[in-house]
């Protein structure tokens, strides 16, 4: 039963018994892990604060294997999310991420980019007036894009032909986008403009922060793309968003 140790961020939390709480962490190390931190609702608990949700912490567990719950051991507080967590917006904002990267990231699955990204994420939100529907957007195509289930927005899922800088697309049912050649008799899908292919491609090049900045004059087109998105996600996960999403 060896001792594993990784810079990781919180969750989610859960009640268990009497004294213990069940910990969902996203580690850097072992990817997505749920942990038993035995003592932790006790009012002298060795683990303090360092279990609040959004909070990254350095963890030491044990892992047995063909077990999916580890034993959670120590976790140091390296910086907490209590103060951002505790407004409304924000509380929804990281709410639902979470529930993004427990629907698309595997147990025990590593994916340092993916940690790097909710990272950054949750460091955008420290910021004041921060929109949170931008930073949710970036957030969904980031965890489609390292998960395998963001199309590729460059080329016609089809034929495979490029799209030059005024062609427009359809999203297919099977979540590719199809150029108009090859969408025709097709069933209609949602059109993909330039302007929401730029979206996707600014996402992926941009820090969070750099890309809330520069998509904030934008509104109609990034509502645009985050329907579009949403689709996707409710194909891939086979469930529809939570309505909380709407709400920036």
């Amino acid at each position: 039963m060896p001792l594993r140790e990784s810079e990781s961020i919180i969750l989610k939390s859960y009640n268990l018994a009497e004294a213990d709480r069940i910990v969902v962490l996203f580690t850097k190390e072992f990817g997505m892990v749920r942990a038993v931190a035995k003592g932790a609702r006790r009012l002298k608990s060795k683990f303090g604060s360092a279990l609040e949700p959004f909070s990254e912490v350095k963890v030491e567990f044990f892992e047995k294997e063909e077990r999916e719950l580890v034993s959670l051991q120590n976790a140091d507080l390296l910086r907490s999310s209590f103060y951002v967590a505790a407004q409304p917006d924000s509380l929804e904002t990281f709410s639902y991420i979470a529930d993004l990267l427990l629907t698309f990231a595997p147990p025990h699955d590593p994916n340092e980019k993916l940690y790097r990204m909710l990272r950054a994420v949750l460091s955008a939100a420290f910021e004041e007036q921060i929109d949170h529907k931008t930073l949710k957007l970036y957030s969904e195509i980031w965890v489609l894009r390292l998960g395998g289930f963001l199309p590729d927005w460059t080329i016609c899922g089809s034929c495979r032909k490029a799209f030059g800088g005024a062609d427009s697309a359809i999203l297919s049912e099977g979540s590719q986008l199809i150029c108009g050649y090859c969408a025709q008799g097709m069933r209609p899908g949602p059109a993909v403009s330039p302007a929401h292919r730029k979206v996707i491609a600014d996402a992926l090049g941009l820090p969070p922060n750099d890309f809330i900045t520069e998509k904030r004059p934008l509104g109609d087109i990034v509502g645009e793309v985050s329907r579009i998105i949403e689709r996707i996600i409710e194909a891939a996960s086979g469930r529809p968003l939570s309505k909380a999403k709407e709400t920036s």
